[in-house]
């Protein structure tokens, strides 16, 4: 599966009305855009110097599926949006590996399942 990541830092004075209606858009996009697989956004809970204001995690199958996404209108409305209210944008995407892969290679510390 290949995992989308974004961060933004949001523009000095941003509305936080501007910040509500980009969750609402982004809310919507799984349900026009089948390509999307899990989709999770949100604002920063503890604020750093380093930190970003906002988060998107999402996945796809394969970079097909995410090179459709980014075409995709809707995706390209909300991206006009995310531009607007935002100085910097970080992105990211990588294959993701399986979890239960590194559990089988690290020793027993004694730590609950999750």
């Amino acid at each position: 599966m290949l995992n989308h990541v974004v961060l933004l830092k949001f523009k000095t004075g941003v509305a936080e009305s501007d910040i509500t209606k980009l969750e609402e858009r982004l809310d919507d996009l799984p349900n026009k855009i089948p390509e999307i697989l899990v989709y999770e956004f949100g604002r920063n809970t503890i604020p750093s110097e380093r930190a970003y204001d906002f988060a998107l995690v999402s996945l796809f199958a394969n970079p097909e599926s995410l090179e459709r996404y980014r075409q995709h209108p809707d995706h390209l409305k909300v991206l006009d949006l995310i531009k607007d209210v935002s100085e910097n944008i970080i992105t990211t995407d990588f294959l993701g590996s399986d979890a239960s892969s590194i559990k089988e290679k690290t020793p027993d510390m004694g730590l609950p399942d999750f």
